[in-house]
């Protein structure tokens, strides 16, 4: 069975060419055609799957550009699991890397956002941290937390205004577009998932930096020691009043402030 699996998981990828057709009992269709329905339905499905994460850059490059970029992708990077809202998430280096895209020096950062995006979307349900348990700790613990990050919190850096690109296009607000400015610097950006939509929110960098690194694990003391930014302090308190963290635990252990019941 598990040959048989593999055999056809290679011939529904297009990484072989008829290595499951002696599998199949030939009827009113050869094998290999009758294999092939079942192959233009697996790339159907992964099609569909790109098109629901990317509909900006599907709107931006056309249908038939998307579709051929789309399907190249497949070619190359098969799913690696049966989730497929978890497909997609190396198309924008695949888009990088495309000649026929290098005219459009903002497009893989734009897509790399759609999927920031696509993941806050589809992220799990988290309890945002007890604020209350970060009380119970001594002053001289407070900088040797531990912040987790809340899985519906991402963090983009572009050279490109995307975020406004992104709206524009979604909204099919022409005019909107056009008055885009591409080299009007570079953009630091939080999309987080808040009880009612998609938050997406513009950071001056010294607070991008410092919230990147607080998402990254870093020590407190450690983000605080190297903020750029004079009022961190201030930043800090909007980070953990907008549940941007899960749970805070101290250096050294595994697990010290958990969210929810204060009991547990």
């Amino acid at each position: 069975m598990l040959e048989l699996q593999c055999a056809v998981r290679r011939d529904m990828l297009g990484l072989a060419d008829g290595d499951s057709s002696a599998y199949v009992v030939p009827d009113s269709l050869p094998p290999r055609a009758r294999l092939g329905i079942y192959r233009n339905t697996a790339t159907g499905a992964l099609l569909t799957a790109l098109r629901l994460s990317y509909p900006a850059i599907r709107s931006l490059v056309g249908p038939e550009f998307f579709v051929g970029a789309a399907r190249r992708f497949i070619e190359h990077c098969p799913p690696p699991s049966a989730w497929l809202d978890a497909y997609g998430a190396t198309f924008p280096d695949f888009l990088a890397r495309m000649p026929e895209s290098a005219s459009l020096a903002y497009l893989p950062d734009a897509a790399r956002f759609e999927w920031a995006v696509n993941v806050v979307l589809h992220a799990p349900d988290a309890k945002p941290l007890d604020l209350g348990r970060l009380a119970e700790l001594e002053p001289a613990e407070l900088g040797h937390i531990r912040f987790a990050p809340h899985p519906a919190v991402q963090l983009i850096q572009s050279a490109f205004p995307v975020d406004a690109i992104w709206r524009a296009v979604l909204t099919r607000d022409d005019s909107a577009l056009a008055a885009i400015n591409l080299a009007e610097g570079p953009v630091w950006l939080c999309v987080r998932r808040t009880t009612s939509a998609v938050a997406i929110d513009r950071l001056a960098e010294g607070q991008w930096h410092f919230t990147a690194a607080l998402l990254a694990g870093c020590p407190l003391h450690a983000a605080l020691d190297q903020a750029t930014d004079a009022a961190a302090h201030v930043w800090l308190a909007t980070l953990l009043a907008s549940g941007y963290f899960t749970e805070a635990n101290l250096e050294g252990q595994v697990s010290n402030l958990p969210s929810g019941d204060p009991a547990t």
